[in-house]
């Protein structure tokens, strides 16, 4: 009868030494017994597991025992019993088989599977069954928890659904923890394990330096002289233009007053006062002459009344200019917007009127007013990285009024200027943003008629103006990869986490200080100091 051998060779990865042991009957081991290194924990990889003509069974005792499993034959397996239905003894078989960089648990499982057999956990005994596995039943799923270190779960539950195959198996996150609860077969959860490994790594960075350089001009100038004031329309002089009047109020002699006005025909009738002569008859209103059958004109001398002749001299040149930079800087995750924002918040009032029972109120709102950039960084292949930026300036602009039911209305205008691009650039490069310029020309003149055209006396009777608001904005972002030797260890800091509080208790305060009653069973001299 050939001679059965069992040799299982384990080599320790820290000491890098071979183990052999065989069955050796001399020693007293039986026949096809494996014995194990003792320093070779149960779930170790060993480099090289072999097994020469040995019995299925003392196989896989030797497994069981490195991988430390209890375990207990199911006799429905019969090997070295006669048949139910046939009879016949069924003789178990001989393995020789030779594996490399597997576990005990792992050569085990390939073993049973091998010879139509499988083990059975049972938790209550913590003794596992090898049985006969019936080729019509499904494979059993098992329960894995799964720790992501830096992946957030609703990131990757959706890829970690496509590698279950079973209709049975089923992955459920838990946020709070950062982990994967998954219900899936072996052979599921080796594809789970090996996506995760993919795509649980930590996440790259970008540095985003931004520089905001706003450039404004507004000048104006302004010649000539104006005569608006006295020639032109009422509106322009504050609601008064050139007033010329007919006649005088004032009778002879007397100075404006409330005197009262008698009628000139002799009736003795009061007609109005020097202030407000009123009407003579229903005919005249507010006149600034005055007639009667009986006595002729009233005053007897008139003549024309005017406000007189203004004019005013421009001769002025204006300019204003106005640089603004801002540096802004953030660091921001992969695919994450770092939002960088130089603004004013600006008051918007809300006024609600009042109704019987209910007064009337205002809310206050705000707006941010000012330069705001949103950039979003996508790392791509060979270290460039793809923006997305949207650039916005704002500024209150003007004023506009409206009159609606009666009510004048005020709200402010307010000037948005935007841009929204994608781009992509080395890391490390800088990107130039402009094309946000608004420039406005106004010019104006005046002059009067006929006089003004008058070759150099023209000049005299002229006003012209011109302005010009100009506002340039240029945006330099320069995005950069954070590396990992970017990073590096703030020494002070863990110093001053080892560094000890200091005692700032007080001392009591004397009787002289406290406001409490005295506690006259205290001696002593000093605690009156």
């Amino acid at each position: 009868m050939k001679a059965k051998l069992a040799t299982l060779t384990i080599v320790g990865l820290a000491a890098c030494s071979l183990a052999l042991a065989q069955t050796n009957p001399a020693e007293g081991a039986s026949a096809g017994e494996v014995s194990a290194p003792s320093g070779v924990q149960p779930g170790a990889v060993i480099p090289l597991i072999q097994f020469q003509d040995v019995p299925l069974t003392t196989a896989i005792e030797n497994l069981a025992r490195q991988a430390g499993i209890n375990y207990i034959l199911d006799p429905r397996v019969g090997y070295g019993q006669p048949d139910e239905k046939t009879g016949v003894i069924k003789v178990q078989p001989n393995i020789s088989i030779r594996w490399e960089n597997l576990t005990a648990e792992q050569a085990l499982s390939a073993l049973l599977i091998n010879y139509g057999l499988q083990m059975v956990d049972d938790p209550k005994t913590r003794i596992s069954r090898v049985t006969i596995k019936d080729p019509a039943a499904l494979e059993p799923l098992q329960t894995k928890i799964i720790q992501l270190k830096y992946a957030a779960p609703s990131n990757v539950i959706s890829s970690v659904q496509t590698t279950l195959t079973d209709k049975r198996s089923k992955v459920v996150p838990d946020v709070r923890t950062s982990q994967l609860v998954v219900l899936a077969t072996e052979k599921e959860l080796g594809a789970v394990d090996s996506l995760i490994e993919r795509l649980d790594i930590p996440p790259k960075q970008v540095l985003i330096e931004a520089k905001l350089f706003e450039t404004s001009s507004n000048p104006k100038t302004s010649k000539g002289i104006d005569w608006s004031a006295s020639l032109g329309d009422a509106s322009l002089q504050m609601g008064q233009g050139q007033v010329v009047t007919f006649g005088n109020n004032a009778l002879p002699g007397t100075e404006p007053s409330s005197t009262p006005i008698l009628d000139p025909g002799g009736s003795g009738t009061v007609i109005g006062t020097q202030e407000n002569p009123g009407t003579i008859g229903g005919i005249l209103s507010n006149p600034k002459l005055l007639y009667s059958p009986n006595s002729g004109f009233t005053p007897e001398t008139f003549f024309l009344n005017a406000d007189g002749l203004s004019a005013v001299v421009h001769f002025l040149n204006q300019s204003a200019d106005a640089k603004v930079l801002a540096t802004p800087r953030a660091v921001t995750l992969d695919n994450e917007t770092a939002d960088l924002s130089v603004t004013r918040a600006y008051p918007i009032f809300k006024n609600t009127a009042g109704t019987q029972g209910s007064p009337g109120g205002s809310e206050v709102t705000y707006t941010n007013l000012g330069t705001i950039l949103k950039v979003t960084p996508r790392i791509s292949a060979n270290n460039y990285v793809n923006l997305r930026v949207i650039p916005e300036v704002s500024t209150l602009d003007s004023v506009a009024s409206k009159i609606v039911a009666g009510t004048r209305n005020e709200a402010d205008i307010y000037a948005i200027r935007k841009i929204e691009t994608q781009v992509m650039i080395p890391s490390g490069n800088t990107l130039v943003l402009g094309g946000l310029v608004s420039d406005a020309s106004r010019k104006g003149s005046t002059k009067v008629p006929i006089l003004g055209d008058i070759p150099f006396l023209g000049l005299a009777f002229r006003n012209d103006k011109k302005e010009r608001n100009q506002a340039n904005l240029l945006i330099f972002i320069t995005p950069t990869i954070v590396q990992d030797s970017d990073f590096q260890a703030n020494e002070s800091a863990a110093e001053f986490l080892k560094t000890p509080s200091e005692d700032i208790s007080e001392k009591p305060w004397t009787a002289w200080d406290d406001g409490k009653p005295w506690d006259w069973s205290k001696r002593g001299e000093a605690e009156f100091k």
